[in-house]
């Protein structure tokens, strides 16, 4: 019992090369100031798949819906701002509050059936608040998306630049910060009662493991998580449209595990600079065809194995 505790205490402390990473990430957008729009937008797309991960990588649920929550947080975290006030904190709490409500109705969903199920139940999910987006056009814009999307300043003193720059300082800051509340869920009690549900749920509910509340706990923490990188995509962007919702945002995330892997939370992190730098770089170069380089990149790596490809990342004290 001692060694499981004293474990789970060194799994939650953070390495020696971890405060010099998150350092370095906080200096790039000064270091490479033209580009800091993409390093927003990696820092999202990595809070995302971090969300994702919580569920696909810690309790083994597969959803094609995660966008479903993405797309709560950025419309609530925008209509906040158009309608009560700009504070960008605070819609960030509204945002995540409103993706945790709609995560908690959700999680009863993943209770029954199979994995097949679940795939076709979180695809719809996303599919019908997709749709029920562009209908209510009177509050959502519908088609055209919620414009003129006005934030103030961060901590009522960093405005928000046109090079991108308080935005990705913005982002990180909140990566940072989820990260690390999600590092510390997963490395307790709690999250070795998840692992063992993912491993035999059977098993798991023989030695009295509550699997259906876990299930719907880490259900509904995942959509807050995600609901917060939808808030900062609509308040670094200043607008929320349906396509926050759309199916293909949802794949991508799967694609990013599948390149970062999961169960690790870095790998969501690893993934996202992996694809958006790729996506970035080829689609510069060959606009029409990025696509098919990225599918190759990714049937290769299947081929040759993820494992093979990070194994210099792995004594850094990443994946186990």
């Amino acid at each position: 019992m001692m060694n499981a505790q004293q474990s789970l205490h060194n799994s939650r402390r953070w390495k020696v090369w971890e405060p010099v990473l998150w350092l370095l990430a906080l200096a790039l957008p000064y270091l490479l100031g033209n580009h800091a729009l993409i390093i927003n937008e990696i820092a999202i797309v990595a809070l995302f798949a971090v969300s994702l991960d919580l569920i696909l990588g810690y309790t083994g649920i597969v959803s094609l819906g995660h966008a479903a929550f993405f797309g709560m947080g950025a419309y609530a975290a925008a209509l906040f701002a158009k309608l009560v006030m700009p504070d960008p904190l605070i819609g960030l709490a509204f945002g995540v509050a409103v993706a945790t409500v709609v995560g908690a109705l959700c999680s009863f969903t993943i209770m029954r059936g199979s994995d097949l199920t679940r795939l076709m139940v979180t695809l719809g999910v996303g599919m019908l608040l997709m749709e029920l987006a562009n209908k209510l056009d009177w509050l959502t814009g519908g088609a055209d998306g919620l414009q003129g999307v006005m934030m103030g300043p961060v901590l009522g003193r960093f405005e928000f630049d046109l090079q991108g720059q308080v935005a990705a300082w913005y982002s990180i800051s909140i990566l940072l910060l989820f990260l690390f509340l999600s590092r510390r869920l997963v490395n307790s009690p709690f999250g070795a009662t998840l692992t063992a549900v993912r491993d035999n749920r059977l098993r798991a509910m023989a030695i009295g493991i509550p699997v259906t509340s876990r299930l719907a706990v880490i259900y509904t923490i995942a959509a807050g998580v995600a609901g917060a990188a939808g808030a900062l995509l609509a308040q670094t962007t200043g607008f929320a449209s349906i396509d926050v919702f759309a199916f293909d945002r949802s794949a991508d995330l799967v694609l990013l595990l599948v390149i970062g892997g999961t169960g690790w939370l870095y790998g969501g992190v690893a993934g996202a600079i992996v694809f958006k730098i790729m996506q970035d770089l080829i689609s510069s170069i060959t606009p029409q065809y990025w696509t098919f380089w990225i599918g190759l990149f990714l049937v290769v790596l299947v081929m040759v194995g993820r494992e093979r490809l990070i194994r210099p990342w792995t004594w850094l004290g990443g994946k186990k």
